[in-house]
């Protein structure tokens, strides 16, 4: 019998040490890798909360040397990945070190690309266009939602085009990811607002994907316990650190989950919102996730049925018009929760903008997994329905 290869599947994660204080362990697995000259790439907001100067007092404590490059916007650009790029050549570096959230993060991950293959980091937005393999690669998160330390995503701003691309490839999974929950104690409401829609976001879009399967499931209906569970409190209780651990231990969960079931539309209309706009991810996510469900629903309505049930709707005697209004109500009251009333409209889209908006999503890996399949007409309808 031939097997049967619809039904195989694959799951790459990098090494996860999780944990209060790894941070301070950069240096040993840096070491490991052989270090002479770290490139250090993170943000100046993350220099002056402090966990940098952990990460370069660890390194400094194997006699590493580093070098540190802190030009990365808050949406990574394409020129940013390439100067840092002429940095680690320049400085003679030889592993890569990245503290902060998914900007420095997936800036680090460009940088690596860019150097191994000595083109430009444009050149490779797409599916598994990868070719060589990039330097050593430590990411240590500082907010609990991208989940760049743990995917294969890279996701890079062009500012000419005014949109995102995305880098998909196992070849941009990190070799370390060291996830330290009291790095998220610098987090303000916002961010921790933003970051936590964006990790749930990434488990719903993850357990109703077409990549789905027995490997991706239990990581996303966990992340959604997690996060639906504690996320409120959380940011009620921004110094509680078993909290920031079980929210830090949700994104995680969600990472793994989206990065091999892929995601959906969210992601795709998010992306390219948040290219178009230059605006916070976790915000564009918020503000199109109940239009996207109600979009999806009757795609899969088993799925959505148990997600509905794992951020603990009562499901019993409800058909599925009936799960499906909860579900987005959940969602809507979940958000303003922790203080989104966002719409599109406040943040200057206009109807002229969407078919631009709607082309681009159209173009972004993550549509082609979304549980229905859409034309740019449908995304047009949802990006309408979020003004």
């Amino acid at each position: 019998m031939s097997p049967n290869l619809s039904l195989q599947r694959k799951f790459v994660s990098p090494e996860i040490v999780f944990g209060a204080g790894c941070r301070h362990s950069a240096g040993n697995y840096a070491k490991n890798f052989g270090a002479r000259k770290v490139l250090l790439v993170s943000d100046p907001g993350v220099v002056a909360a402090g966990w940098v100067g952990d990460v370069q007092a660890s390194l400094s404590r194997q006699d590493i040397d580093y070098h540190l490059f802190t030009q990365v916007s808050a949406n990574p650009r394409s020129e940013e990945v390439m100067l840092g790029a002429e940095m680690y050549r320049s400085e003679g570096c030889n592993v890569i070190v990245a503290v902060g959230g998914g900007s420095p993060m997936d800036c680090a991950k460009g940088i690596g690309i860019a150097v191994a293959h000595g083109r430009n980091i444009i050149e490779f937005e797409g599916v598994d266009t990868l070719r060589v393999p990039s330097p050593p690669l430590i990411l240590i998160p500082t907010t609990a939602g991208t989940s760049a330390d743990v995917s294969q995503f890279v996701i890079i701003s062009n500012q000419t085009e005014r949109m995102k691309f995305s880098i998909v490839s196992k070849g941009a999974v990190p070799d370390v990811s060291l996830i330290d929950p009291e790095t998220t104690l610098s987090m303000d409401p916002f961010l921790s607002a933003c970051t936590g829609i964006d990790a749930l976001v990434h488990a719903i879009e993850a357990f109703v994907s077409t990549g789905h399967g027995p490997l991706t499931d239990p990581h996303a209906l966990e992340a959604m316990r997690l996060i639906n569970g504690h996320l409120v409190e959380m940011i009620a209780n921004p110094a509680d650190i078993q909290l920031r651990e079980k929210i830090m231990l949700g994104s995680m969960q969600a990472g793994l989950a989206f990065s091999n079931a892929i995601l959906g539309a969210v992601h795709a209309m998010s992306h390219s919102l948040g290219g178009y706009l230059d605006l916070p991810h976790g915000l564009c996510n918020a503000v199109l996730v109940e239009h996207v469900v109600a979009f999806n629903y009757d795609s899969a309505p088993d799925r959505f049925k148990v997600v509905a049930e794992t951020l603990g709707i009562d499901s019993r005697g409800l058909n599925h018009r009936q799960i499906r209004e909860r579900l987005m109500q959940h969602l809507i009251n979940l958000k303003q929760a922790i203080g989104f009333h966002e719409t599109l409209g406040l943040h200057g889209v206009d109807l002229s903008d969407i078919p631009f908006l709607s082309q681009h999503a159209m173009q972004d890996p993550c549509i082609l997994t979304n549980p229905r399949s859409s034309t740019q007409r449908d995304v047009e309808v949802v990006y309408a329905e979020a003004l």
